[in-house]
């Protein structure tokens, strides 16, 4: 069955979702659940309309299955709402891309040789506040966050709000990776820095905002700007982690916790039909100027194979030759995922959820998770979803 259906046995999806057969959209996410994740649930836009299905449960020791437009924590893909921000206040005229950073934000004695543009494209060098792992394999924490040994601190303190600007000063203690505009290195203080970015010039805070230019005028009704709330709207599939005390292992449902830890670098909540009116909207040039969406979608080699990264958004080759503009977003026990094609014909959006822990357990059955999806919809048949990225 490719649709999910109440217990009423009434469908739950739109008449254009259910009217369809496609048993390879619904296989791959049965496959993606027994590969090791909790559940999945899967929105695609394409040639033949829209598909919307899920599979696995919405919590442990339940039998439902995940909400097909529930609400989820959509991590890194916040860093695509807020860099669609600045650049519509660049298109106001309120910042500028190639300005210093620190003509905007003096407080934080800034290197003057940030630009917001490097900001939006990662190249700033700036440590990242959630931690960095170095070439030689060597750690340098910042906060506490879920994984590795400071897994345990953050379960305990997953309610501690932290404020922007406190996560910026601690990144700001900490040795740059690189010289302004020298490398690529992906970091969540470029974004919290976004986010003050926008405040300061515009006297108003993200959430209004982000209101004002994005959420309100498409309507996304169901996505959330939290700050330092723990809440998620219902309905929405749960969140585990799996830790150890005392020498037993405990699984606590952390589907409730404060995001402030990683604020604009992966705090907000939407569902997977927002994030398709959302995505669908930016590349079709309904939120930005065309010169300015083109800058944003430019790719800069991350040094990542078939990965480049333009202004918030990843340009992924796809395994069948073509490219996507996506981002996707890791949380801790769980993921969303935000693909289009550039010209906003076909779109996948997920949300896929497990039992997480400090040691990343789901590491190696996430990208093949990723991976599979985005074959089968972006490639058809003609890929083979076990094949690695060239």
């Amino acid at each position: 069955m490719t649709i999910t259906r109440s217990d009423q046995g009434k469908s739950t999806l739109p008449a254009a979702a259910a009217g369809q057969d496609r048993p390879e959209l619904h296989k791959a996410i049965e496959e993606i659940v027994e590969s090791g994740f909790l559940g999945v649930s899967l929105r695609v836009h394409d040639e033949r309309g829209e598909w919307v299905g899920s599979a696995g449960v919405a919590e442990l020791g339940g039998t439902a299955k995940p909400p097909v437009n529930g609400h989820a924590r959509i991590g890194s893909n916040t860093k695509t709402f807020t860099a669609t921000l600045v650049l519509q206040l660049v298109a106001e005229g309120k910042i500028e891309l190639d300005t210093l950073a620190a003509d905007y934000l003096p407080e934080f004695g800034l290197d003057r040789r940030i630009t917001v543009r490097m900001l939006l494209q990662h190249t700033s060098g700036l440590f990242n506040f959630t931690g960095e792992v170095y070439d030689d394999g060597s750690i340098v924490h910042g906060i506490p966050v879920p994984y590795s040994t400071t897994g345990k601190e953050w379960v305990d303190n997953r309610f501690h709000t932290y404020r922007p600007e406190e996560l910026v000063r601690l990144a700001l203690s900490k040795p740059a990776r690189f010289e302004p505009g020298t490398g690529w290195s992906y970091a969540n203080t470029n974004y919290v820095l976004a986010r003050l970015l926008i405040e300061k010039v515009t006297g108003r805070s993200l959430a209004e905002e982000m209101q004002r230019l994005i959420l309100g005028p498409l309507g996304l009704s169901g996505t959330v700007v939290p700050d330092a709330s723990p809440e998620i709207p219902a309905p929405h599939a749960h969140i585990y982690y799996c830790y150890e005390e005392d020498g037993q292992h405990k699984t606590i449902d952390i589907t409730r916790y404060n995001p402030s830890w990683v604020s604009t670098g992966g705090d907000m909540i939407s569902t997977t039909q927002d994030l398709h009116t959302f995505i669908s909207a930016l590349v079709g040039g309904k939120l930005l100027p065309a010169a300015l969406l083109a800058e944003m979608c430019t790719p800069h080699a991350t040094g990542i194979p078939n990965m480049d990264y333009g202004l918030g958004v990843f340009v992924q080759k796809t395994d069948c030759g073509g490219a996507v503009i996506t981002h996707n977003g890791g949380n801790v026990g769980s993921a969303t995922l935000m693909y289009s094609t550039p010209d906003g014909s076909k779109t996948l959006t997920s949300v896929l959820t497990w039992v997480d822990d400090a040691a990343m357990s789901i590491a190696t059955a996430f990208p093949n998770a990723q991976q599979k999806l985005v074959n089968k919809v972006f490639c058809g048949e003609q890929a083979d979803p076990a094949r690695p990225a060239h």
